[in-house]
């Protein structure tokens, strides 16, 4: 795998450590390396605390390439995350990354539509940011999903998106900003958001995209499995590209263990991939669903 070459392991400093509801931190490391070479999908592989040597595997958010930090999103479940939120700004944490394969647009279908569900969410605005520095090239637009308070204060969209139902106007305040569209779904009655499943939100936007716009579209996913699984019959239905990003419990994140294993169909029939170094980023139609 090419991207081997890439991972290192660095001390990473805590510079901060934002709380948010629903036990949800937003933690930025200074990691130079790993910001250097980090791309949209790549995870790092961290240790939580001294006293917790197996490391846990965390998406990262952003990075700042120029001031060597990246920002992971995570919510405290189990004893790893609770020590991580622990941390505070000058600690140090053992960090290897970045890791595994990224998302690869496609210049040839640059209607992006990125789909992010709860902790899912972080590769979703990574990739937003890397499809924004492209000048144009690229028109993303992302919709989130989450069942939890959303990790920041959404506040109605100045960007109209036609097809998108009266009403769904919240938006992630920092891709408004970037002039990115976005919307939020939540079956939780959350002020503003589509009551709904965000993949229920994306069939109402691809059904109101002229049939020359819907062929320009390629999904990207990151989420729990039943969020993945319905976007790749999403995909299926409207016969459109689908990268999917998957989120497994590893242990090693460098493929030695293989604990991480999905079923993968290929052109030589199904195989075991390892999710760490074969993935995260899969093609949705390669994924034998049920198995995962």
């Amino acid at each position: 795998m090419s991207e081997r070459g890439t991972v290192f392991v660095e001390q990473a400093e805590v510079v901060s450590q934002q709380g948010h509801p629903g036990d949800q931190f937003i933690l930025r490391l200074r990691a130079p390396r790993t910001a250097e070479h980090a791309r949209p999908g790549s995870f790092v592989h961290l240790v939580c605390d001294p006293a917790l040597p197996m490391r846990r595997p965390f998406s990262i958010m952003r990075t700042g390439k120029g001031a060597g930090w990246i920002d992971i999103l995570y919510r405290v479940f189990g004893t790893g995350t609770e020590l991580l939120s622990r941390r505070q700004a000058g600690e140090r944490l053992s960090l290897m990354g970045p890791i595994g394969r990224p998302f690869a647009p496609s210049p040839e279908r640059q209607r992006a539509l990125l789909l992010g569900g709860g902790v899912g969410i972080p590769p979703m605005i990574f990739l937003a940011e890397e499809l924004k520095a492209r000048k144009g090239a690229f028109q993303p637009i992302v919709m989130m999903g989450s069942e939890v308070p959303f990790p920041f204060k959404p506040r109605p969209s100045q960007i109209m998106i036609p097809g998108i139902p009266e009403g769904a106007i919240a938006a992630m305040p920092l891709l408004d900003d970037w002039g990115i569209p976005s919307r939020l779904a939540s079956l939780q009655g959350f002020p503003g958001c589509f009551e709904g499943y965000v993949t229920e939100l994306a069939r109402r936007w691809l059904d109101a995209l002229p049939e020359r716009e819907r062929s320009q579209v390629e999904i990207f996913a990151c989420g729990p499995h039943p969020m993945l699984e319905a976007t790749a019959a999403l995909a299926r239905d409207y016969d459109l590209p689908c990268q999917i990003s998957l989120e497994e419990f590893m242990a090693c994140a460098v493929g030695g263990c293989a604990g991480c294993t999905v079923k993968i169909r290929t052109p030589d029939g199904f195989a075991m991939k390892r999710v760490c170094v074969d993935g995260p980023v899969f093609e949705a139609g390669s994924v034998v669903w049920g198995q995962t």
